[in-house]
C-alpha cells in the first residue's frame, strides 16, 4: 500500500518519544504489565477534536486509552494515516498513550481497512487491537458458523503478528455474538499461544450472560486475558442497565480472582451509563467528574 510506505520513516521518526513506553523491551513490558496501568474507554468523549479530547482525558486523571478508531470513532479507517498521528501527539503532550486501539476490524479485509489501520498503529508504538466481532445467524447451525470462521481468524492472526500487533476479542453478551457463551473463542483460542491471540475480557457481559457462573469463564480464560474490561450493570427485571463502576452486580471479588490467578494488567475502564451530548457543557464536565470516580474505584479494588 503505498501510502502507508512512503509515510512509514516519517510516523517511527515522529512518534519515537512519544510512545518509547509502549516498544517492546523486558524493562517496558514489565512496566506495562502493573496491574494499576489503568486504560479508559474514550467512546464516551466521541465527538471532540484531538485537543479537546486530550484536554478533557487529562483533567481526568486518565493516563492511558483505548480509543475507538472505526468507524464513527475518533479517526476514521480511510484516515488513519493523516489522522491517528494527530491524536497519538495530542494525547502525548497530555502525558496520555494508547494502550490499545479498537477497530472494526475481524478479518484481513481491504473494505476494513486492515493493514493501513494495523501497520500505522504498530508504527506509533500501539501494541494490541481490539478486534470487531463475529456474528450468529440463529437460523443456520452453529458448528459450521465456528468452522466458517476458523480460516478469517487464522488469516487476521497471522497477518496480525508479521505486523507486531495483539489483536484482542472481546466478549459481548446477547444471542448475536460470537464469544458470548465465552467456550466458542475459547475453543478456538487455544489454537494460538496468548502472545498472538487474546482476550478483551469484559467481566460485565460475562456475568450477564454467565450468571454466577462467571469465576468458571474467568478460570477457563485466564491464561488468555490480554485485557481486562471493567464496567458494572444492574438487572431492570429481564433487562440490564449500566450503572457506575462501584455500584452494581461486578464487584471486587472479580478483581481478587484475577490477583490470585496472577493476572498483572492492562485494564480498561468502561463509562457507559451516561446519557447526553458531548458538545454540551454541563455532560462534558459530568464525562469528566464520572471517569475520575470510577477510575479511583477501580485503582481501590487493586489496592494491597
Amino acid at each position: 500500500m503505498p501510502a502507508i510506505n512512503s509515510r512509514r520513516d516519517f510516523l517511527k521518526t515522529a512518534t519515537l518519544g512519544a510512545t518509547a513506553c509502549l516498544l517492546p523491551s523486558p524493562a517496558r513490558a514489565a512496566a506495562a504489565a502493573s496491574p494499576m496501568t489503568c486504560a479508559v474507554f474514550s467512546k464516551h468523549f466521541l465527538g471532540l477534536g484531538h485537543e479537546q479530547l486530550a484536554d478533557a482525558l487529562a483533567e481526568a486523571g486518565v493516563t492511558a486509552i483505548e480509543a475507538p478508531i472505526r468507524p464513527k470513532g475518533h479517526v476514521e479507517p480511510e484516515r488513519v494515516v493523516d489522522e491517528l498521528p494527530k491524536l497519538v501527539a495530542a494525547l502525548r503532550q497530555r502525558g496520555i498513550a494508547i494502550a490499545l486501539l479498537t477497530s472494526g476490524i475481524n478479518a484481513v479485509d481491504p473494505r476494513q481497512q486492515t493493514e493501513r489501520v494495523l501497520r500505522t498503529a504498530k508504527a506509533l508504538g500501539i501494541p494490541r487491537f481490539r478486534m470487531d466481532w463475529y456474528p450468529y445467524n440463529l437460523r443456520k447451525p452453529i458448528w459450521p458458523q465456528l468452522d466458517e470462521i476458523k480460516p478469517r481468524l487464522k488469516d487476521l492472526v497471522a497477518f496480525s503478528k508479521e505486523v507486531g500487533i495483539l489483536p484482542c476479542y472481546q466478549n459481548h453478551s446477547g444471542s448475536r455474538y460470537f464469544g458470548a457463551p465465552i467456550w466458542d473463542m475459547a475453543l478456538l483460542m487455544r489454537d494460538y499461544p496468548p502472545t498472538e491471540l487474546a482476550w478483551c475480557f469484559d467481566i460485565m457481559h460475562a456475568t450477564i450472560d454467565g450468571g454466577t457462573s462467571w469465576p468458571i469463564e474467568v478460570n477457563l480464560v485466564r491464561d488468555h486475558i490480554g485485557v481486562a474490561f471493567f464496567k458494572n450493570f444492574v438487572w431492570e427485571g429481564r433487562r440490564h442497565r449500566a450503572v457506575p463502576l462501584g455500584e452494581g452486580v461486578v464487584g471486587k471479588d472479580y478483581v481478587d480472582l484475577l490477583k490470585k490467578s496472577g493476572y498483572r494488567g492492562p485494564m480498561s475502564l468502561h463509562v457507559e451509563y451516561l446519557k447526553g451530548s458531548v458538545k454540551d457543557d454541563g455532560y462534558r464536565k459530568e464525562a469528566i467528574a464520572a471517569t475520575k470516580r470510577d477510575l479511583e474505584v477501580l485503582k481501590s479494588w487493586w489496592a494491597v
